[in-house]
């Protein structure tokens, strides 16, 4: 069996990562930590997990997970997680890293964006964590930074059409429509109830911090740099990401190329569910692992419109975490999260 710990587990992806992991056939999860939680039971903090658990948060010593562990996943606010990290390298563990920390090949970009990185010598090592993109790296790594919700609706939508070089990488626009569950648990005026039901806004508009993460990787798949216009939008509803990015066609591109390219790129992706036409809804991924994808050429102005959903908690951050730790450990990908969506 596999020990596993979750630094930062009373949050959403904390959660989730514990809904997903007691259940898995070779984990035990022996661990939790929780700076303000610390000694309070999982059971009374999170009552959903009354007779599945008998684990108390404690504090993040690096030394107790590291006897109590082989891998850890670091649910903590950015910047936290640099904290602890490397002393967890230090002591031969795992990481899957679910913060924006070890996401970003340039210390230079991320600094832009967050604060200057404090351990920009494991930005070279880390491992971005999209199994779509780098699964055998994955495989190998000691670090892995878990993408971003958004970016990963973002970059599983567009990254065949740049691969296959079949649209301008200038032309891209992406707007992405979320659950409330997605800014996490703590308590803020915007997401209260109120605030939120019978209500659709824009927000961060051209200034999310996702945004350079799904540069970073589209420029990769497109083999130059490129910008992308990206908006990100609130829904009155828990979980759920849906993503529609607009992509100018090269000249001379047809609708069976683009088929071709979706076809070609998720042949081997068991989490990518292709609906070509049937445009999904967040309720046939919700609580699941799956992105469904499809797609549209609109001839009329040499466009084509591609949809992503995907669980924000799931996909977004705790089941992809979960996945990458599956690879990491040498265990088949679905293990443990192969379980169909809820659906209603």
């Amino acid at each position: 069996m596999l020990r596993v710990a979750i630094a930062g587990a009373s949050g959403y992806t904390g959660f989730e990562l514990i809904r997903i992991l007691c259940c898995h056939p070779k984990v035990r999860l022996t661990m939790i930590t929780s700076r303000q939680q610390a000694g309070q039971k999982l059971a009374d903090f999170y009552p959903a997990f009354r007779n599945h658990l008998d684990l108390r948060f404690e504090e993040a010593d690096p030394d107790e997970l590291a006897r109590n562990a082989d891998l850890v996943f670091t649910a903590l606010p950015h910047q936290a997680a640099m904290n602890l990290v490397p002393s967890l390298l230090d002591r031969q563990l795992k990481v899957v890293d679910l913060s924006a920390d070890y996401r970003f090949r340039s210390p230079e970009v991320y600094a832009r964006w967050y604060e200057p990185h404090r351990t920009p010598e494991l930005l070279a090592e880390a491992v971005y964590g999209l199994p779509e993109l780098y699964r055998d790296a994955i495989r190998s790594a000691r670090l892995v930074g878990n993408p971003g919700c958004y970016p990963t609706s973002v970059i599983l939508a567009a990254g065949p059409l740049l691969r296959h070089r079949l649209v301008d990488p200038a032309s891209l626009v992406a707007d992405s429509k979320s659950g409330a569950s997605g800014a996490g648990r703590g308590v803020s005026l915007g997401l209260h109830f109120c605030e939120v039901n019978e209500g659709f806004r824009a927000y961060k508009v051209a200034e999310h911090r996702h945004t350079p993460e799904i540069e970073q990787e589209l420029s990769l798949l497109a083999g130059e740099p490129l910008r992308i216009s990206f908006t990100p939008h609130l829904l009155p509803m828990s979980r759920g990401i849906l993503t529609t990015v607009y992509a100018g066609l090269r000249q001379g591109v047809v609708a069976s190329q683009v088929d071709g390219a979706f076809r070609d790129f998720y042949r081997e992706a068991p989490f990518v569910r292709l609906c070509g036409s049937d445009f999904p809804s967040t309720l046939q991924v919700r609580g699941s692992n799956y992105c469904d994808i499809a797609w549209k050429v609109d001839e009329r102005v040499g466009r084509v419109i591609v949809v992503s959903v995907i669980d924000n908690l799931t996909r977004g951050a705790s089941g992809q975490a979960v996945c990458n730790m599956n690879l990491m450990a040498g265990f088949p990908e679905g293990m443990g999260i192969d379980a169909p969506p809820w659906q209603p």
